[in-house]
């Protein structure tokens, strides 16, 4: 089969499309034949060589895909070959067939189309085990996502409004914004022009957010905690501003506040079967009924993954991008 080869870490260059060897479903897996990946940030992490797979991973990036069971390895049951199905993966989604971990698939939930599923599993993922099943955002409270644009951000805002939450969001630019403000955004942040902190304040009568979603890390951290309410959970999931600074716990404990720090990819298989299982549990019906839709900036061509990262590195985008067969 073909897949996209990382031979050497660098620029969007270094992914090539190349013939490789054919993934076997193994104990409690199942072979997927993938129609689209969709392209993540942690894929260019990858690319550039600060990410690696972890162990026992396939090597080629791609964190989800969509497509068509092939194959049913032994000890799986509930699954059969045909059926169409979305899955979050640790690694492998660039190729034209994945193993994929039975607890990791997903159906493709009513009303999206199979190429477009890929673009759910990775952020419904993570913004459900992160925004829900940690920081146990409530109705009636706020949640400040930052890049809310993004991929992650885009389904940030549509969950969080789905179960009454009130939305924050920081995006660059005014057309940014107003794609947030259609999926639900209530309080609509520059961040290029306008401090956030200072802003969220004012909308929230001085309170500020229940829960902030974080994806830059160092940079934000000490204006989070400014940020948080009384009792407020900040949830960092991202790293774009770097991974140290100084923080002031006084600040922290006067306000009874909690900082967590999660990846998904190397999670154990238990783990993220049972976030996979909350999802559709809590999240497919959403989707079926169309209060929650994946956001799709544009698709490519798997061969043409390279291209894809340049559009995702340039920041231009809104939602997913995908890699299509």
């Amino acid at each position: 089969m073909h897949a996209i080869t990382i031979e050497q870490p660098g620029g969007p260059e270094a992914l090539v499309w190349t013939d490789v060897p054919d993934p076997v479903a193994g104990e409690g897996e199942v072979l997927v034949e993938v129609a689209a990946s969709a392209v993540n940030r942690a894929d260019v992490l990858q690319r550039q060589g600060f990410y690696d797979p972890p162990p026992g991973a396939s090597r080629h990036p791609g964190l989800e895909c969509s497509g068509r069971i092939s194959a049913v390895g032994p000890g799986v049951s509930g699954w059969s070959v045909g059926d169409e199905v979305c899955a979050l993966l640790a690694g492998g989604g660039y190729a034209r067939k994945v193993a994929v971990p039975a607890g990791q698939l997903l159906p493709v939930p009513a009303g999206v189309d199979l190429v477009t599923a890929a673009a759910l599993p990775e952020v419904v993922a993570t913004v459900w085990s992160n925004v829900f099943m940690v920081a146990g955002l409530r109705p009636g409270e706020t949640l400040l996502v930052h890049g809310g644009a993004s991929g992650i951000g885009t389904m940030a805002v549509q969950l969080a409004k789905a179960v009454g939450a009130t939305v924050a969001v920081t995006a660059g630019g005014p057309e940014k914004l107003a794609r947030c403000k259609e999926l639900g955004a209530d309080i609509l942040i520059d961040y290029r022009e306008q401090d956030f902190v200072a802003e969220l304040r004012a909308a929230t009568g001085g309170a500020g957010a229940d829960v902030i979603l974080d994806i830059m890390g160092a940079k934000y951290l000490s204006r989070n905690v400014d940020a948080l309410a009384v009792n407020g959970r900040l949830a960092v999931i991202g790293l774009q501003g770097g991974v140290k600074a100084e923080l002031n716990l006084g600040a922290l404990l006067s306000k009874r506040a909690a900082i967590t720090a999660t990846s998904l990819r190397a999670r154990p298989l238990e783990e993220k079967a049972a976030i996979i299982a909350a999802v559709r549990e809590h999240v497919w019906p959403l989707v079926a009924a169309g209060r929650v839709r994946p956001v799709v900036h544009a698709t490519f061509p798997m061969p043409q993954a390279a291209e894809a990262h340049r559009v995702l590195e340039s920041g231009s985008h809104v939602g997913k991008l995908l890699l299509t067969l």
